[in-house]
């Protein structure tokens, strides 16, 4: 770093200012999981409700969204100008309609019994109450194609905290609908766990588009056209990698439900999933919500250095803190009193969380090596890393059906740890010639 650093340079408290309101909107999104989960474990049947939910419902729905999970990042890397804003607009309408006809055939069709019952493997019990909450989840896609999309516009245009608050608005339906089924109690765990998401995805998409209208009439219409016009096969180019990434990422939530589903104590596992999960992910959503900020802020002066140096950060910090949840009685406190698990599952709960010690810092590493390849415009190393986190995840599932020893809660959430893993060191080896480049232009 020069001694003499130009006005326009950016530093630390720089990335700061950005990361912070991300990264607040990722972690109460985080507590969404977590807050569902301990209401459908206060309610009837909670060992039912929950491995339907974390075993059917929610990894289906996030499969059929996979293809826009990206609007994020393509629409904070594209959205330069107005001309690539309708462009990506049009595409997110199609692709939130389409998506949305997929899944309301899966969820009200015979389709479903051969997903949830031949494909998943999910027990019998729990496939039922499954189908009803993935019934109610029908908004769920075409929302978070909308939000995410316009999302990016204001992360684009340094609006990030309007992203938090639009993340308040989420938690806040999400909490009434929870608190009148805690009121209630006589309506099924699944039934209000779903609600709560559809209406929580519904208020913040029309919160974030309510919004970004003054950030698009005042900053991006006037906005000086892109040196290199956006066309329908330059945007196919940059956006089939990322879409093909984020299908084949949530393609493992499926696949761990499939592997639990043929492992010991399945329905014990799958109750447990979405608690460990939830968990991991209040962790894993610093590193997540850096990803966009690299993309962001990459281009700036003297930027390579210091974002390094808050990946480094972010990557110990959050996995000493995990270990410190796992070494100490707040795993407990956590699983047993706020997550409201029966002494067995807490157990059970306690012994998978130090098989996902890895994952808050892979998933840090992973954004850092993704965001520098996506701000190069090279993306297909992305998917690669993918394929990789996927084929060591499958290993480790295949282990553990071998094996058929431990509790598939333990197998299911070492294979994701030793995929993330995995995932980051491929990322690492493919970004190099995108970070020299990067590194040469600082």
């Amino acid at each position: 770093m020069p001694k003499h650093q130009p006005k326009n340079a950016l530093d630390i408290p720089g990335i700061t200012r950005t990361w912070w309101p991300l990264a607040a909107s990722w972690l109460l999104m985080a507590l969404e999981l977590p807050a569902i989960s301990a209401v459908m474990a206060r309610l009837a049947n909670p060992k039912i409700n929950l491995a339907a939910y974390g075993g059917i419902v929610f990894p289906i729905a996030l499969i059929v969204e996979a293809p826009v999970i990206m609007l994020l990042a393509a629409s904070t890397a594209l959205s330069k100008d107005w001309s690539s804003y309708r462009k990506i607009r049009k595409f997110m309408m199609i692709s939130g309609a389409s998506l949305t006809a997929i899944h309301a055939l899966i969820a009200f069709t015979p389709l479903y019994d051969l997903i949830s019952s031949q494909i998943i493997g999910a027990p019998q019990e729990i496939i039922s109450p499954a189908r009803t909450g993935l019934m109610i989840m029908l908004p769920w896609t075409w929302a978070i194609a909308y939000r995410r999309f316009n999302q990016g516009v204001l992360i684009r245009f340094d609006h990030t905290r309007t992203v938090s608050v639009g993340t308040l608005v989420r938690l806040t339906a999400d909490g009434i609908v929870l608190l009148i089924g805690m009121i209630i109690k006589d309506i099924p765990g699944i039934l209000i766990a779903t609600s709560a998401v559809s209406a929580g995805v519904i208020c913040e998409a029309v919160y974030v588009g309510l919004r970004v209208h003054p950030v698009v009439k005042n900053q991006l219409k006037p906005a000086p056209a892109a040196e290199a016009e956006l066309t329908r096969q330059s945007f196919i180019k940059f956006y089939f990698p990322l879409a093909l990434t984020s299908l084949m990422t949530l393609l493992s939530q499926p696949l761990i439900s499939a592997a639990l589903s043929r492992m010991p104590r399945p329905i014990d596992s799958l109750a447990v999933w979405p608690v460990i999960s939830g968990l991991l992910f209040i962790f894993r959503s610093p590193g997540v919500a850096y990803n966009e900020v690299v993309v962001a802020l990459l281009g700036k002066t003297q930027a390579y250095s210091p974002l390094k140096k808050f990946t480094a950060v972010i990557t110990l910090s959050t996995t000493c803190i995990l270990f410190v949840m796992a070494v100490t009685p707040l795993s407990e406190l956590w699983f047993r009193h706020i997550s409201s698990l029966d002494p067995d599952l807490t157990q059970l709960a306690e012994i998978a969380l130090w098989s996902g010690m890895l994952v808050p810092g892979a998933n840090a590493l992973q954004s850092w090596y993704q965001g520098v390849m996506l701000h190069s415009q090279k993306t297909r190393g992305v998917p690669e890393a993918v394929a990789v986190f996927l084929a060591a995840s499958l290993i480790t599932y295949g282990i553990g059906i071998y094996w058929n020893e431990p509790a598939g809660i333990i197998v299911g959430t070492a294979g994701f740890s030793f995929g993330m893993t995995a995932q980051a060191g491929w990322l690492w080896l493919r970004s190099r010639p995108a970070i020299q480049a990067v590194k040469g232009h600082r």
